[in-house]
């Protein structure tokens, strides 16, 4: 790291985000509330015969948030295109 402008050796700044792999998110989300489901049966904290109601959630809240993820990241493009053509150079260049 650089103490004079406070950039690392990639060129970033400390603390830029990285970008998100939306389908690890996506299958992360699932896989956890699947465990989750799991649990509440195991601890018979849910009944069996209500298992028909719980399945499904792990996969909704998946979806929910990659549809999240992927919208947070276009409006990310979006206002660094804005930007940059506010700016005059190229998105790449920054």
């Amino acid at each position: 790291m650089n103490d004079q402008t406070g950039s690392t050796h990639t060129g970033q700044a400390p603390g830029a985000r990285h970008p998100v792999s939306i389908g690890h998110l996506v299958t992360g989300v699932a896989l956890l509330g699947l465990a989750a489901v799991w649990a509440l049966l195991v601890g018979d904290t849910v009944a069996v015969e209500d298992i028909r109601f719980l399945l499904p959630v792990p996969w909704v809240a998946a979806g929910v948030a990659g549809l999240v993820a992927l919208v947070a990241s276009d409006r990310r493009a979006l206002a660094v295109q804005r930007s940059a053509r506010e700016s005059g150079t190229p998105p790449h260049a920054r």
